[in-house]
């Protein structure tokens, strides 16, 4: 193995002064490690906070041992498998053979793969790592587990991380043991069938936030989309018709006019779904009726893409207070200024613009605010402590009233120059009128589905009533079945 792994994870001075970690029961279960890496010195440390006896096998133990707990014992391989009944292989998989000399001690004992393959590896490899490890000692139960636990998790302990456990074996009794000691350990097991099952395990760890790939892809097409057509307004139309160079705005300005189009777009995104959903269900006249893929995929991904909303607001936030600093915004102020002096005007103040701006900035804090509620409620520690009814209310209501909040946050910044032809520069719309459409769509629809008669209907659809009625049952016309046939 690579130096890396004799490093240790965390300083032997926070091993060390947890008194728990001094000394273990005699009458505690043994158990046995092979390897000396990261995660069996984290292994080792949560296990003998759980009071087991840990016996840990290396190849060269009087280097190891002092990077294990005390009362941790470090010996050599072929005595730490000798008593055991549960051994942890906490080895790489190209070092599996050389265990293969213990091959007579493991005989009937139980064998746990912590192991992870690269992803070259396990695209490599038709066997996971278990399978091949199974293949190898056929006389052993294997067992794959605490692969989607992380080191660091097992040495600060599991309120710190996930406590789930993924186990699978194609022998039950060996899963219940190990569940049994998972559960010792402060984690929750959860059974994944039979050892053929290791294969995913051992892709867990693999995947890069998965549910976040099709938001982040939709976010980022939409930042370059208004990006660009920003940059087409508000730069290049200057430049190529006034011969006025504006290209310092790319930075900050062009930014911060696309955040907020790309967080209102997708939080309309978020709430669009549902629309489209009661849509069918009134159509179809029944909820027992499968949405088309893209729409139950666009469902599930809401979370993800209310949350991405929320960041784009949150920077859009951020950076307009930073659009003072600039020195071209100092600029601008001293030049309206002379302006100002040079037309003799000693009083510059339009009051429709000054409560435009007011309301304006008003509305932007109320639905920051009420994003950042939701940001905060979606997470599991909070969604965990409400009730169904709270979050439904946080998560649909508050996230509808969001919605609302920012379109006439968006209409009071727009005010009439939706209207004014010197807007609509290379004859393109101003951005905010692009904006407006989904999330209008959207509110209408909302607005309908509040009428008395249609939500009347969706409601009795929802609690499983079918526009057909009853299913209706056939008799066979053959009169010695139908005597057959109980009426019951």
């Amino acid at each position: 193995m690579s130096r890396e792994m004799d490093k240790p994870l965390i300083s032997l001075h926070l091993v060390d002064s947890d008194t728990s970690l001094a000394k273990v029961p005699d009458e505690a279960p043994k158990v046995g490690i092979l390897g000396s890496g990261d995660f069996a010195r984290s292994l080792a440390t949560r296990l003998v906070s759980s009071g087991f006896k840990v016996v840990v096998g290396s190849r060269n133990p009087k280097r190891t041992a002092g990077l294990f707990p005390s009362a941790a014992q470090v010996t050599f391989q072929e005595e730490a498998v000798s008593s055991p009944e549960v051994i942890f292989v906490a080895v790489f998989r190209e070092h599996y053979s050389s265990l293969c000399s213990l091959s007579d001690q493991l005989a009937g004992k139980i064998l746990v793969d912590v192991s992870n393959p690269t992803e070259q590896e396990h695209l490599q490899h038709r066997e996971s790592n278990a399978e091949y490890l199974a293949s190898l000692f056929p006389t052993c139960t294997v067992v794959k587990a605490f692969n989607v636990i992380s080191a660091w998790t097992l040495q600060a302990g599991p309120r710190d991380g996930n406590r789930q456990v993924p186990i699978c074996s194609d022998q039950p009794e060996a899963k219940r043991a190990v569940s049994e000691m998972a559960i010792t350990m402060g984690f929750m097991p959860v059974d994944m069938g039979s050892l053929a099952s290791a294969r995913e395990m051992e892709a867990m760890p693999l995947r890069l936030l998965p549910a976040w790939k099709v938001p982040t892809l939709l976010a980022l097409g939409l930042f370059i989309c208004f990006y660009a057509y920003n940059f087409v307004r508000d730069v290049l139309q200057p430049y190529v018709q006034e011969s006025k160079n504006k290209f310092f705005k790319l930075p900050v300005s062009v930014v911060n006019t696309t955040l907020p189009c790309v967080a209102y777009v997708l939080l309309s995104l978020v709430y669009l779904p549902g629309v489209l959903a009661a849509t069918l269900q009134l159509r179809r006249g029944t909820k027992y009726h499968r949405f088309p893929d893209w729409l139950d995929h666009w469902l599930q991904h809401r979370k993800q893409i209310g949350l991405l909303s929320f960041f784009c607001a949150a920077l859009h936030a951020l950076y307009s207070f930073c659009l003072p600093l600039r020195r071209s915004h100092r600029y601008d102020l001293v030049n309206l200024a002379v302006k100002q002096v040079l037309a003799n005007k000693s009083h510059l103040w339009v009051e429709e613009e000054v409560w435009r701006m007011e309301i304006y900035l008003s509305l932007g804090v109320l639905a920051l605010g009420t994003l950042s509620l939701l940001a905060v409620t979606s997470l599991p520690s909070i969604a965990n402590s409400l009730n169904w009814r709270e979050f439904s209310f946080v998560q649909s209501s508050l996230g509808f009233v969001a919605l609302v909040l920012s379109t006439l946050h968006t209409l009071t910044y727009g005010w009439t120059r939706a209207f004014e032809e010197s807007r609509y520069k290379f004859y393109l719309p101003p951005t905010f009128t692009l904006t407006l459409l989904v999330p209008c769509v959207v509110i209408l629809a909302k607005a309908l589905f509040l009428l008395p008669f249609i939500s009347r209907r969706l409601a009795r659809i929802r609690r499983g009533w079918e526009r057909d009625g009853a299913i209706k049952f056939t008799l066979p016309t053959d009169n010695s079945l139908a005597e057959k046939t109980s009426h019951v």
